[in-house]
């Protein structure tokens, strides 16, 4: 049954609220990054370079925001998004950023025309801040990844997905906090095969599904910025085991190598969270059985290098 709190229809609701803030984001089916085709949804190419945005609009236009605006802890693309949101609807915004976080991602969330406030140590130390300054003034923290308006909200993608042909039985999707993921099977509902693709370095899903949700992770690697949450969020975990999700793990080496082909084989050049679900293809972490039409999500653009 669809999780009372996150139905298709809400995500239906969400993709026409948000529609007139976003891109449609294209979709294409290559074999120049396989021996075999593959359809790739080319979702970094949405505002702010990320799915992120979905999640960060249908929040600020399905809520009531206070005066004091929004605020959130972000090292990266939640943090730009949600900035992007607030500037576009006229609201206030304030993002915690931890000083770890990569300088050009933090840039790009200043850009967007927050105010932002770099606290040093990690995520636990901006958490804090970011509550406090709730508290204080009022303001509503915008969770990144384990709230239903942000599940509704990236649960378009998958809504818009299927809008534009999407033909495979089995589909590729990188996991962080789960709210990408969540969001795809709270509208998919079992109709195709959904496989979480996550880093060896940051295996968040693939350790709650063996220890249950609050199963904390020591995180690292080169997409520990996006992909990087230390539990995995609770509607998120609970529509994997719900749907059955099959969970792989990808080393760095096979990110990297599938953010190169990106680059060589359709001059793509997206962040390593971005190509971790085609890594599992290249490295064979997920090997489609044969007549298995597979297609791949990929979800960010913001990387700290660029392409060789």
């Amino acid at each position: 049954m669809p999780d009372a709190r996150i139905s298709p229809e809400d995500i239906a609701r969400a993709h026409d609220r948000i529609a007139a803030h976003l891109l449609r984001t294209p979709v294409i089916t290559t074999r120049e990054l396989l021996p075999y085709p593959v359809e790739v949804k080319l979702e970094h190419l949405q505002v702010t370079g990320s799915f992120k945005a979905r999640g960060a609009f249908n929040s600020l236009l399905s809520l009531d925001i206070p005066a004091a605006g929004v605020t959130a802890t972000s090292g990266g693309n939640h943090g730009a998004a949600l900035a992007a949101a607030a500037a576009r609807l006229g609201k206030p915004a304030r993002i915690f950023v931890p000083a770890m976080a990569s300088p050009a991602k933090i840039a790009l969330i200043k850009a967007q025309g927050a105010e932002v406030e770099e606290v040093p140590g990690s995520f636990i130390e901006a958490s804090a801040r970011a509550e406090a300054w709730c508290a204080k003034t009022g303001a509503l923290m915008i969770h990144a990844f384990d709230a239903p308006p942000t599940l509704a909200g990236q649960g378009t993608v998958a809504k818009e997905w299927e809008e534009q042909g999407l033909a495979a039985d089995t589909v590729l999707i990188a996991v962080g906090g789960g709210g990408l993921i969540g969001g795809a099977l709270a509208w998919l509902q079992g109709r195709r095969k959904v496989v979480a693709v996550e880093p060896e370095l940051a295996p968040t899903l693939h350790r709650a599904l063996q220890g249950g949700p609050e199963t904390l992770v020591d995180v690292g690697g080169i997409a520990a910025s996006a992909l990087g949450a230390p539990r995995i969020g609770r509607l998120g975990y609970d529509f994997a085991v719900r749907h059955g999700v099959t969970s792989v793990l990808v080393s760095d080496a096979a990110i990297a190598q599938a953010q190169a082909r990106l680059w060589q084989g359709v001059r793509q050049w997206v962040e390593p969270g971005g190509a971790c679900a085609l890594a599992a293809l290249i490295s064979g972490a997920y090997q489609p059985a044969p007549g298995e039409r597979v297609a791949v999500l990929v979800c960010g653009a913001n990387p700290t290098e660029a392409p060789v």
